[in-house]
């Protein structure tokens, strides 16, 4: 992933959750193989219910038999499967209900055979940069949790998470931040786009009922303070690297999440964001989509008018920027692959459908 990698209540409760994120994209400079392209694709002419729907469809044909899905070159199963696995359940489904009940109870299991003894969700042999994964992982589960019904795959899915939990706690580093690798392996580097990702993952858990320490919360969210630079923007780590308006804007939604709508560096953050954000055809900052995968959570939060203007203009470019092929509809664009932006562009356009308690208002 290059640069980036990027509850016990039930999904449709209208309870505002306090979910803290941040992360940043998934970019790798990988070329994009052209056996990815095992249909031909031609620019779809489509409103937004068929981008949706299309672009589940196509979620779905691309699953693996395994239960995963990777971006380019097979890399990162844990993390594609999490992020897919995701916007399949924004859709309504669960694991044992709707449509893509089967491809969702797939990805579950999948996810729950990459749990290790120390807690990892993820094979560090395959997933390189494994924060990623295991905390995009912590998300999806958490929020399946809710949903599950069966007693003994309840008792599976806590065990599994509280081990996750336990590990996160082990990963951070010492400034409160998590790197592309545990705090261990990685001597204590620590980057935003990961924190992101622990922090979010951690939330979804709490809200399930699973214990995370305040603690590691309080330290996470410090260390986003520590981030943020005069003028509003988070700087890649607590090093250094300057302003980036990804981060940023994943800062701003994992404050958010942590019901830190009060927070005083906020005001600045969405100035920041807004500057950069706020017009849907700037894409002078690059890491576009990840940028617009949380820029749209702060703008679903802020709600009224605001959210309106900015869903209009979102929807009008990922409908122009979708491809149509014979297995659904999909999003070409970025490094990383189509299984990654097709994803998160998917999250994006399924907000308003209000499933799931990690992104409620």
């Amino acid at each position: 992933m290059s640069e980036y990698l990027p509850r016990g209540l039930g999904r449709r409760s209208n309870q505002r959750f306090v979910s803290f994120t941040i992360v940043i994209p998934l970019l790798a400079a990988f070329a994009q193989p052209d056996n990815l392209r095992s249909h031909r694709a031609e620019a779809a002419s489509i409103d937004v219910n068929e981008a949706v729907e299309g672009g589940l469809d196509w979620l779905v044909a691309n699953q693996s038999r395994r239960g995963n899905w990777t971006a380019n070159e097979g890399r990162y199963p844990t993390a594609m499967t999490a992020l897919a696995g995701t916007a399949l359940l924004l859709e309504g489904s669960t694991p044992t209900q709707g449509k893509h009940a089967d491809s969702i109870a797939q990805a579950v299991d999948y996810l729950i055979s990459r749990s290790r003894p120390n807690g990892l969700i993820g094979d560090p042999k395959t997933d390189d940069r494994y924060t990623y994964g295991h905390g995009f992982s912590m998300l999806f589960l958490s929020q399946v949790l809710g949903e599950e019904e069966d007693l003994a795959r309840r008792s599976e899915l806590i065990k599994v998470l509280e081990q996750a939990v336990e590990f996160s706690g082990r990963a951070q580093t010492k400034d409160g931040g998590w790197g592309y690798v545990s705090a261990k392996d990685g001597n204590d580097f620590d980057e935003g786009s990961t924190t992101i990702t622990q922090v979010q993952g951690l939330r979804g858990c709490r809200n399930a009922g699973i214990p995370v320490p305040r603690e590691t919360i309080d330290r996470a969210i410090a260390y986003i303070h520590k981030c943020t630079m005069p003028d509003g923007g988070v700087q890649y780590s607590s090093k250094g690297g300057g302003g980036r308006p990804a981060i940023s804007a994943a800062a701003i939604a994992c404050l958010f999440n942590a019901g830190e709508y009060d927070d005083t560096h906020v005001p600045r953050m969405l100035t920041y964001a807004e500057k950069h954000l706020g017009n849907i055809a700037n894409a002078g900052f690059g890491h576009w989509h990840y940028a617009h995968y949380y820029y749209s959570q702060v703008m679903y939060r802020e709600g009224g008018q605001k959210w309106s203007d900015y869903r209009r203009q979102i929807e009008k470019r990922l409908v122009a920027e979708a491809t149509k092929d014979r297995t659904g509809v999909s999003w070409q664009q970025g490094y990383i692959g189509p299984v990654y932006t097709t994803a998160t562009n998917l999250t994006i356009l399924q907000l308003d459908n209000g499933m799931l308690p990690i992104y409620q208002r």
